[in-house]
């Protein structure tokens, strides 16, 4: 089955193969592409070529080989509309797959910028002698974040959930240090003017959520939503999804979406001027954490 080129998801494919053009190497199997990140940085996904039928199981074997070979993480991401075939393709072919909400920003729904409890917001800028270390403390936040998600309680043995201790600024700057490589990547990005992270900051604990925008002509995804643990519940990861939202409109951006971990996070997003539009898959080795 050919994928739907609907207006919307139509836009949507023509962002996800263009993002990562300028920072990977691109090899194409059957009807697939593989995006190989050149240098340091999150490693990339494989996705349904443009224009191209349902990839097989047998593309999907073959990349998964290739991904083995060149030592990256076996992941697969496409949209469901678009290519609504692939779920069962990509289970036959051992894969688990997660699937995400979708949302997209109604303008006229947005909520406004909203004075945050104890933080305030911040841009981080990449020509600032500080950027490495508030880029440090940005992913670890996002780490920490993704590595507890707010809405999957701890259980025990028996299922009965549990309480632990929430990783707060200690943990966030327990983490290793940044490569010169690294930091110097991470500063070519931002200088593109398409990639924008803000955070919010408080005065006695530093950097305690953040948030990203890529962009792609006039789209853009909002992306690492994340709060640190021990800081929840403060309306920080909301806030700064508007204000990013905000920002984007402000500055040229015509479609603004957003994929939700969860139910749970998407009705968060809804709140502040999301709709649901689809879902997003994300696929990868069976019984792997996404």
């Amino acid at each position: 089955m050919a994928p739907v080129d609907s207006s919307l998801f139509g836009r949507l494919e023509q962002f996800y193969d263009a993002l990562p053009r300028p920072w990977a190497r691109i090899e194409e199997i059957g009807s697939l592409v593989l995006f190989v990140r050149d240098g340091e940085g999150w490693p990339y996904y494989a996705r349904p070529r443009l224009g191209s039928h349902t990839p097989s199981a047998a593309d999907i074997a073959a990349t998964r080989e290739r991904q083995r070979e060149l030592g990256i993480p076996e992941t697969f991401e496409w949209v469901h509309e678009t290519t609504p075939d692939l779920l069962a393709v990509a289970r036959s072919a051992g894969l688990d797959v997660m699937l995400a909400p979708l949302l997209t920003l109604d303008r006229a729904a947005l909520v406004p910028d909203l004075p945050m409890r104890d933080a305030h917001v911040r841009r981080l800028d990449p020509d600032a002698p500080g950027f490495p270390a508030d880029l440090r403390a940005s992913r670890a936040v996002a780490r920490l974040g993704f590595a507890a998600p707010a809405h999957r309680p701890a259980l025990d043995i028996t299922g009965q959930s549990i309480v632990i201790e929430a990783a707060g600024p200690a943990e966030r700057d327990a983490g290793e240090l940044l490569t010169a490589e690294a930091v110097r990547h991470a500063r070519q990005l931002f200088g593109t003017g398409d990639h924008l992270t803000v955070v919010a900051e408080s005065p006695t604990e530093g950097i305690l959520a953040t948030a990203t925008a890529m962009r792609s002509g006039d789209v853009v995804e909002i992306a690492g939503v994340a709060t640190l643990p021990s800081a929840r519940r403060r309306g920080y990861a909301s806030q700064l999804t508007a204000t990013l939202a905000g920002l984007v409109l402000a500055d040229g951006a015509d479609l603004v979406f957003i994929t939700a971990g969860d139910d749970d996070a998407a009705r968060l997003y809804t709140k502040i001027g999301f709709r649901r539009q689809g879902t997003a898959c994300y696929g990868g080795p069976a019984a792997a954490t996404l």
